[in-house]
Formats: structure tokens, sequence, C-alpha cells
């Protein structure tokens, strides 16, 4: 098996990787997908990429790490919650997938921000708008995840086939 083959199976395994992550916040999301660029050019050439290539795909991973943490406290905010519960879903989000796997993507920072909420005197209701309101921050955050990212792997490949 050549470099280049094993390149190309790195560079596919990072982005699918990359792609995971949007969904399953544990993984390194932009950083693997960011990360493939330099298999790509370990491997097989960083002749395709130029100061816009990094430029354009830099811009886009600070852009995703700060949409992350701006959307899903947009989407607490929006529904009324307070500092204790964007927090609280934050940390949902973090430990909720280890504590109960697979419903703990949901309900880490659904549970998170009515803790959180209810923390700081709210009443049941409250919390329970609160904690919906962190998950349509969170489906926001992953749905501009996924743009973002996706935009990342076609800018990769529009930059290597037009090389």
């Amino acid at each position: 098996m050549t470099l280049e083959i094993i390149g190309w199976i790195l560079v596919v395994v990072l982005f699918a990787v990359g792609m995971a992550g949007t969904i399953y916040p544990i993984l390194p999301g932009a950083v693997a997908i960011y990360a493939a660029y330099f298999v790509y050019g370990l491997c097989i050439s960083f002749e395709p990429f130029g100061i816009w290539f990094w430029s354009i795909q830099t811009a886009i991973v600070i852009v995703l790490f700060i949409a992350d943490y701006v959307v899903s406290a947009w989407g607490v905010k929006k529904y009324g919650g307070s500092r204790a519960s964007i927090i609280g879903s934050t940390i949902g989000i973090i430990i909720g997938p280890f504590v109960i796997p697979v419903a703990g993507l949901l309900l880490g920072p659904l549970l998170g921000a009515m803790i959180g909420e209810m923390m700081t005197g709210s009443d049941m209701n409250r919390a329970i708008k609160v904690g919906f309101g962190s998950l349509v921050g969170l489906f926001t955050s992953t749905l501009v995840k996924i743009v973002l990212q996706l935009a990342m792997i076609v800018i990769f490949i529009i930059w290597v086939i037009n090389a």
C-alpha cells in the first residue's frame, strides 16, 4: 500500500470522524477535518494549499468554535434562561452521553439547563421552558456545524481537484 493511498484513507476517516463530531460532541469535529489537510499534505502534497486555503479554513474553524457556544447559549437565553442554565446545559452536553448513552445527548443539555435554572430559584415550568430552549440551541448549533464542516470538506475537494 502506497503512502498516497494511506493518506487518502486517513483523510476520509478524519472527515468521517469530523462529521460524526457534529452529532456526538465528544469527537473532535472541525479539528479532525482540519487535521485531514495536514495528513493530505504530509502523505501527498501541500502544494494545492496556499494562503487563501488556510485562511478560509481557519476562519471557518474559528467561526465554528464561537458559533457552537453562542448558538447553544442563544437557545437557552431566547427561552428566558439564566447564566446558570447556560452553564448547566453546557455541562449536560459534555457529560450526558457518558451518563446515559444515546439518550444522554438530548437529556444532558435539557436536564442541565433545567437544573441550572432551578438553582437560581425558578419554578419547574420556567425550568422546563429553558430546558426546551437548550434543545433548540443544540439542534440549531448542530445544523450550523453540519453546514460549515461540509463547506470545509467541499472547499478541500475543490482545492485538490483544481490543483
